[in-house]
């Protein structure tokens, strides 16, 4: 069975993560777990932290299963 992937936005960015290709590191949950939580649904809290940081993290996972794109007409801050 094929999994959609989940789209998590606020005024800043678009978060995207796809289930099917994330090989559970738990690296986003444990070094921004302010954003990645795993025992609270919705999972991703694009407002827990700044958009930076959320980027930054991003960039850091493993599998590439969490990928992202800025808003239009907005920066990161």
């Amino acid at each position: 069975m094929k999994t959609e992937p989940n789209v998590f936005s606020n005024n800043d960015i678009t978060v995207t993560y796809n289930p099917c290709q994330c090989i559970h590191a738990e690296k986003c949950a444990k070094e921004l777990s302010d954003v990645f939580r795993t025992s609270v649904i919705p999972w991703i809290n694009l407002d827990g932290t700044k958009t930076k940081r959320i980027i930054k993290q991003i960039n850091r996972c493993p599998s590439g299963a969490l990928q992202y794109h800025l808003n239009p007409n907005r920066k990161a801050s």
